[in-house]
């Protein structure tokens, strides 16, 4: 299963490099991609445990950068 966020007010290329690390990282995710350009996240995960991850990765989002808005695509 694949989601696709917008991530508003995105300012750093490296710190999007850091939320896609951690995000990768999370139980059930198969691919994360964090695009500083487009500003778009797309996590690509299994589709039983989407609903734990989405807030998970929104968390790592806000500790990298606070002022990030989280949206679905």
């Amino acid at each position: 299963m694949k989601k696709t966020f917008k991530l508003e007010n995105l300012g750093c290329a490296n710190c999007a490099a850091k939320m896609e690390n951690a995000i990768c990282k999370l139980e059930g995710v198969s691919n994360a991609t964090v695009n500083f350009m487009t500003t778009k996240m797309v996590i690509e995960a299994d589709e039983d445990k989407m609903e734990q991850i989405i807030p998970e990765a929104e968390k790592i989002v806000k500790k990298i950068e606070p002022y990030v808005v989280v949206k679905k695509a």
